[in-house]
C-alpha cells in the first residue's frame, strides 16, 4: 500500500472541515480565489482525487472488481498513451450508477457510470466518451470551470462530497440519499458546466486521441448522436440522459465531430501503410531491444482501426458491468427469457447469464452455460476465470484449482487471476495453500490501493498462521475502504501484543504515525465518518505511546 502522506491527510481533513460546518442545512463554499493556477497544484489535485475515490469506495458507489478495474484502466491508458500528455497521472473507475454519464475529476480521475457502459454498442463508443473526458483534463477545463464558477462550484465541493454525504445530518444512511439525489452522485456534475468552447475542444482533442489509439474516430459523434435521439418530441429535460445534461450536444456539434473524424481518416489514408523507419536506421537511433531481432516489427501499421466483435473482451466486460452493478436475481430472469431469441443468444449474453447464476450460487448451472463458450473461445482468460469461479462455487475444487493454477502460471501479475486463485487457496483448509496465497499476493500490496487485495491477503495470512501480518493487512484494508478510525483501533490493539519483534513493532508504529495527524484533524473539526459517526468518540495514540483525548 502506498503510505498515506501527512500532507494528504491535513489537506483532505481541512477541506472536509470547511463543508461540515453547514452540512445539515446548507453547504457554505469557501472562496478559493480567481486564479486557476493558484486554485490547486497538480499534487493537491491528485490528493483530492484519491480522497474522492476513497470516499466513493466507503459509500459503495463504485463497482469494485479486479477484472473490470483492469479492463477499464487498460482501455484508459491506451487512450492516454495516444494523448498529448501521456506521462500525466490518470486513474479510471466504474461508478455504480445506472445514469448514462461520465465525469472527469482533478488529478486525472475519470469515472464512467455503469449505465453508460451498458448502453454502448462497441468499444469504440466507450473509448470515445473516455477520450472526451481525457480531453477535458489535458486541456485544463476543470481549472477553468472552477475559476469561472468561483463560489458556486469550487473544487472541494466536487471531490469531497462523499465525505459530506457520510457526515451530514447525523448519519450516513439518512444523509447520503439526500446528497446523491438526482443520480448525480458525489460529484455534483450539474454544477460544473463546461462552456461550449470547452466541449468542442474536448471533442477535437478526444477524436484525435481516439484515432491515434487505433479506434474509429467517428465513434464519438455516432454515440452522442444516438444519445440525442433518445429525446423525443414532447419530453422535457428530465428525459435527457445525464450525459447530455452535463455535456450538451447540438446538431452542429455532432456535425463538427463527424467532419473532424473524416478529416483524420483521410489523413490516415494518405500515410504510408508500412513503417518508414528501416532496421538499420532504428539500430543507429535507439538502444537494442532484448529478444527482438527486428524492432520495426513492433510498429503497428498506420490506418488500422480496432475491430469490434460480439464475442470480444469488450462485450464480455459490458455484461460483467451490467451484472455486478445490477440485481442478480432480476437479471437472471432477464437473460433466461431473452436467450430464447436467436438475435440475443451471443457469447457475451451467455457469459452475463453465467455470472448471474454464479452470484445466486448456482455454480453447476453456470458451468453448463460456460462450457460451449470455452469450446469456441478456449484461450479467453475472462471465460476461463469465470469457469474456475463456477467450478469453485459448484464444489468442484480440484477442477477450479487446475484452471486457476494454469492462468496464474501464464499471468502471475494479473490481479483478477491472483485474487481468484488466492481466495480458492485460502478456502481450501490447508495451511500450505493459505501460505501460498499470501506469498502470491504480497508483491501486489506495494503498488495497490485496492482494499479487496489487502482483505484477501489478510485472510490468507491468518489461515497460514501469520496473525501479525494478517492484523496489519486488515487495518490497511479498513483505511483504504474509508474507515481510518477503525484502522487506527486495529493497529493500537496489535501494538499491545507481547510477541512483536523489533521490525514488526516499527512497521506498526510507522502506520500509526501516518494515521495520527489525519485522525487528530478529523476529530478537531468534529467531522463524522462511517467508523466515527458522532465525530468525537475516537482516540488516537501517537507513535510515542501517548494517549490523546480528542
Amino acid at each position: 500500500m502506498r503510505t498515506p502522506f501527512l500532507r494528504l491527510s491535513l489537506i483532505a481533513a481541512s477541506a472536509l472541515a470547511t463543508f461540515a460546518v453547514g452540512a445539515q442545512d446548507n453547504v457554505r463554499l469557501p472562496d478559493l480565489g480567481s486564479s486557476a493556477n493558484a486554485l490547486i497544484s497538480p499534487r493537491e489535485a491528485d490528493e483530492y482525487g484519491a480522497m474522492m475515490l476513497r470516499q466513493m469506495h466507503a459509500l459503495d458507489l463504485t463497482v469494485d472488481d479486479a477484472l473490470l478495474d483492469q479492463y477499464i484502466n487498460d482501455l484508459g491508458y491506451r487512450l492516454v498513451a495516444a494523448s498529448d500528455r501521456p506521462k500525466d497521472h490518470f486513474q479510471f473507475f466504474i461508478v455504480r450508477d445506472t445514469q448514462i454519464n461520465a465525469f472527469a475529476a482533478p488529478g486525472g480521475y475519470i469515472g464512467v457510470n455503469a449505465g453508460l457502459i451498458n448502453i454502448t454498442d462497441k468499444e469504440s463508443e466507450l473509448a470515445g466518451v473516455m477520450a472526451h473526458e481525457i480531453g477535458h483534463i489535458t486541456q485544463n477545463h476543470l481549472y477553468r470551470a472552477f475559476e469561472d464558477s468561483k463560489k458556486n462550484a469550487p473544487l472541494m465541493a466536487l471531490v469531497l462530497l462523499g465525505a459530506i454525504a457520510a457526515g451530514a445530518g447525523g448519519g450516513a444512511g439518512d444523509a447520503a440519499p439526500a446528497v446523491l439525489m438526482g443520480g448525480q452522485g458525489l460529484l455534483m456534475q450539474r454544477q460544473i458546466n463546461f462552456t461550449r468552447k470547452d466541449e468542442v475542444e474536448a471533442d477535437r482533442v478526444g477524436i484525435q486521441t481516439l484515432s491515434r489509439a487505433g479506434y474509429d474516430p467517428e465513434a464519438m459523434g455516432d454515440f452522442f448522436g444516438r444519445m440525442q435521439d433518445t429525446l423525443r418530441v414532447g419530453q422535457g429535460e428530465e428525459a435527457l440522459p445525464a450525459l447530455l445534461q452535463t455535456h450538451p450536444v447540438t446538431l452542429a456539434r455532432i456535425s463538427e465531430a463527424k467532419a473532424r473524424a473524416r478529416t483524420l481518416e483521410e489523413a490516415q489514408a494518405n500515410k504510408p501503410r508500412q513503417p518508414t523507419l528501416d532496421k538499420a536506421s532504428w539500430e543507429k537511433s535507439t538502444a537494442p531491444v532484448l529478444y527482438v531481432k527486428d524492432p520495426t516489427a513492433l510498429i503497428t501499421p498506420s490506418g488500422k482501426v480496432a475491430k469490434d466483435s460480439v464475442s470480444d473482451t469488450y462485450a464480455l466486460m459490458r455484461e460483467r458491468v451490467r451484472v455486478l452493478s445490477g440485481d442478480a436475481r432480476q437479471l437472471t430472469s432477464f437473460y433466461a427469457t431473452n436467450l430464447k431469441r436467436k438475435d440475443f443468444d451471443t457469447a457475451a449474453n451467455r457469459y452475463g447469464y453465467a455470472l448471474c447464476l454464479l452470484r445466486t450460487d448456482h455454480g453447476a448451472q453456470a458451468v453448463e452455460q460456460l462450457q460451449p463458450l470455452l469450446a469456441s473461445l478456449p484461450s479467453s482468460v475472462v471465460l476461463r476465470l469465470a469457469m474456475a469461479d463456477a467450478y469453485e462455487n459448484a464444489g468442484r475444487h480440484g477442477d477450479a484449482m487446475a484452471i486457476y493454477k494454469a492462468l496464474h502460471d501464464n499471468s502471475p501479475r494479473n490481479r483478477a487471476v491472483a485474487l481468484g486463485y488466492a481466495r480458492a487457496l485460502a478456502n481450501s483448509g490447508r495451511v500450505e495453500d493459505a501460505r501460498l496465497a499470501s506469498t502470491m499476493l504480497k508483491p501486489m500490496l506495494d503498488d495497490s490501493d485496492d482494499p479487496d487485495i489487502f482483505l484477501t491477503f489478510a485472510r490468507a495470512s491468518e489461515r497460514s498462521g501469520d496473525g501479525i501480518r494478517a492484523a496489519e493487512a486488515y487495518a490497511d484494508s479498513a483505511y483504504l475502504a474509508g474507515r481510518p478510525f477503525d484502522a487506527m483501533e486495529q493497529l493500537k490493539r496489535l501494538l499491545k501484543r507481547d510477541d512483536l519483534d523489533y521490525y514488526q513493532r516499527s512497521r506498526i508504529q510507522a502506520r500509526i504515525g501516518d494515521l495520527t495527524p489525519l485522525l487528530l484533524e478529523l476529530r478537531k473539526r468534529r467531522i463524522t465518518t462511517d467508523d466515527n459517526p458522532d465525530g468525537r468518540s475516537q482516540y488516537v495514540r501517537s507513535q510515542f505511546g501517548l494517549r490523546t483525548g480528542l
